[in-house]
């Protein structure tokens, strides 16, 4: 386990190299600015010890040479200044537009990874990864950059000028120094197995979160809330335990550091007081090595920082780049056709799907429909029906078997055009935050606002929509606010109504809507339907008397077919499900 960590946390960081490539210049100027103000820092302690040089004792103080070197020093301090300004943009610039880049390319991934892993990964975890681990990252990468360089630099630049004023003291410092290092890498290679586990424990709580906020109304009708707590209780305790031991582990990286920091100083101050005492080096030069001193040991407690904040970032980081790093969906063949003029003609030729290898679902499945024939599909839950939609909208491909578009494997053409050619209502609503008219035009935004009114009109949206309070302007919160579930219907409705496609797939489409609504609305579809290949899911039979063809599923598969009045006939399974809906009560 510790070695899978180590090689992923190298994996990670060259990983993020890939990304700082792209902004190397800003990455070579922080560094030159780096370099400059570490110098000029160096540069004052030798001032500063000529100037205690020059103040021999009372009256006998070199005021010209005095003040010389403080021009000097007040020009090395504004040169400084400058320069930690121009570093301190360049780090900012670069962290964040790398940022930028990792999250863009994971939302990027999002919109094309197969809905097979969206339905099996919790939405609060993925966003997790997106938002909160992106912050920490970005957290993390800035501190680096802004810390990191400048303290390496310092260390180096602060050796050689000791080394330029005496070896021997300077060696005290060098035999010291790798003991600071052996305390920070022992404790790293902790902090980023407890930070890793740290991440994945805050996505587990955020998407419990998400999902308890988003159904609170399920929760409190079942009374969940106590099952609720303790779920929460649960994962905010192990939250609680990893972040401790993280917390525990990184804190103790300064002390231990410092502890190290502060037997270079004292072995500095003895050497050098011992030196100073023989004559070998004058007071000033004393001063100015105790300043270099405490100057090479500061950046030990700075970078000790950094790399716990680094570990934090690299293994949000890692979490991240595995989202980025999931396999996409299948992509369209280079040659793939685009579907125009589609007159509506759909095959299923031995087709077989399931979601899951070892238990069966869709099972050499054939079916063919004419342009512009009205297809029924019923069934108990759990036989196909909403399967069988996946399958022709291609968000699941068939294992085998092939499904054909006017004669065209749907694999041969591109998902767009597909898409494109069907027009879809689902018993699960979904509006996005904006305008009611951004909504309804979603299919089609260059949409005229005549074709949008008339589109409400048919769906029996405008009269409601006419007493919101800026009307087609009003603007609607995420998953439609605070609409009713019927009105959300209506307004998807209207965005199909609005698109007109050669095909139609109505899964429950009615299914939120009173039956004085739904009757009106079975007439618009009647019309919309009208030469246009149509699919019906439906719960309600009565809903799909007029179909030309009603598939009766079961199991994955077609167990009958034919009109309403033929399967009634037949006294069969279709006849069994509608008489259980319409026959009188025995009460």
């Amino acid at each position: 386990m510790r070695q899978e960590n180590r090689g992923g946390q190298k994996e990670t960081v060259l990983k993020v190299l890939q990304y700082i490539k792209k902004y190397r210049i800003y990455l070579v100027l922080s560094v030159l600015m780096a370099a400059l103000t570490v110098t000029l820092t160096l540069y004052l302690p030798v001032l500063t010890g000529r100037v205690i040089d020059l103040i021999i004792d009372r009256g006998m103080v070199d005021f010209p040479g005095v003040f010389r070197i403080l021009r000097k020093m007040g020009i090395a301090i504004a040169l400084t200044a400058a320069a930690q300004w121009i570093m301190s943009v360049c780090n900012n610039k670069m962290a964040y537009r790398i940022v930028q880049d990792v999250r863009n390319e994971a939302f990027r991934k999002i919109e094309i990874l197969p809905l097979k892993y969206i339905d099996e990964h919790s939405h609060g975890e993925v966003v997790s990864r997106v938002i909160a681990d992106v912050d920490q990252f970005s957290d993390g990468l800035l501190m680096g950059f802004t810390q990191f360089f400048t303290g390496v630099i310092t260390i180096l630049g602060t050796l050689g000028f000791m080394l330029s004023v005496n070896v021997w003291i300077t060696g005290v410092v060098v035999l010291i120094t790798p003991l600071s290092f052996l305390v920070a890498s022992f404790i790293a290679k902790k902090t980023y197995r407890m930070f890793r586990l740290q991440s994945g424990t805050r996505g587990e709580q955020t998407a419990l979160i998400e999902e308890m906020i988003g159904n609170q109304k399920v929760v409190q009708a079942f009374s969940h809330e106590d099952e609720a707590m303790k779920k929460f209780d649960e994962i905010n305790a192990r939250l609680a335990d990893c972040s401790l031991k993280a917390i525990f582990y990184s804190s103790i990286t300064n002390p231990a550091t410092r502890f190290v920091n502060n037997l270079v100083y004292a072995g500095v101050a003895v050497t050098g007081a011992v030196y100073a005492i023989r004559g070998g080096i004058s007071v000033g030069q004393l001063s100015c090595f105790l300043t270099y001193a405490n100057q090479y040991t500061k950046p030990f407690n700075e970078i000790s920082g950094v790399v716990t904040e680094l570990q934090n970032a690299i293994a949000c980081a890692a979490r991240i780049f595995a989202l980025i790093e999931e396999e996409p969906q299948i992509p369209d063949a280079a040659d793939a056709a685009v579907l125009t003029d589609v007159d509506g003609r759909v095959e299923l030729e031995h087709v077989n799907f399931s979601y899951v290898p070892d238990r069966k679902l869709i099972t050499d499945f054939n079916l063919s429909v004419q342009a512009g024939q009205r297809v029924a599909i019923v069934g108990p839950t759990g036989c196909g029906k909403t399967t069988v939609i996946n399958l022709l909208m291609r968000f699941y491909d068939a294992q085998s078997g092939k499904i054909c578009v006017d004669g065209a494997d749907i694999r041969d053409v591109t998902r767009n055009s597909l898409r494109l050619s069907y027009g879809m209502v689902l018993q699960e609503t979904w509006l996005k935050a904006g305008t009611i008219r951004e909504n309804i035009a979603m299919g089609k935004p260059e949409a005229a606002e005549e074709e949008i009114i008339a589109a409400a009109k048919l769906s029996h949206a405008h009269s409601f929509i006419k007493r919101m309070p800026k009307g087609y302007d009003t603007v609607i919160g995420e998953d439609g606010g605070n609409l009713s579930q019927g009105q959300k219907q209506l307004l998807c409705i209207a965005r199909v109504m609005l698109c007109l496609p050669p095909m139609l797939i109505l899964d429950e489409a009615t299914s939120s809507i009173d039956t004085r609504t739904e009757i009106r609305i079975q007439k618009a579809f009647a019309t919309m339907m009208q030469g246009r290949t149509s699919f019906i899911v439906a719960h309600r039979l009565s809903t799909i008397r007029e179909a030309d063809v009603i598939l009766v599923m079961r199991d994955g598969n077609v167990i009958e077919q034919g009109n309403h009045e033929t399967l009634l006939a037949k006294g069969g399974f279709y006849a069994n499900l509608y008489n259980s809906q319409f026959a009188p009560s025995s009460l």
